[in-house]
């Protein structure tokens, strides 16, 4: 969800390092993460999954990250099966 006072949604320049709204770990590309799974109206578990994928060793470690993106397609999936039972 959007901060009312996102520097990007009132049209304003945003400092290079926005540690709440826009960290550098959010904001390596042209288009932030959160903007790709939202228009594409992922949901929580398929979102994280993105999320981790690519952010994966932009502020930690890779295999970590990679760990917990597999967690949250697991999760999606056991979803799934149970829905479909």
């Amino acid at each position: 969800m959007a901060i009312p006072n996102d520097p990007v949604l009132v049209g304003q320049n945003q400092p290079p390092d926005d540690p709440i709204n826009h960290p550098t770990h959010y904001t390596f590309s042209q288009i932030e993460v959160i903007d790709a799974i939202e228009a594409w109206e992922l949901g929580f578990h398929l979102g994280n999954v993105i999320k981790y994928i690519a952010r994966a060793d932009r502020k930690g470690n890779r295999f970590s990250d990679l760990k917990k993106a597999r967690w949250y397609l697991d999760r999606e999936i056991r979803r799934l099966e149970e829905e479909q039972e």
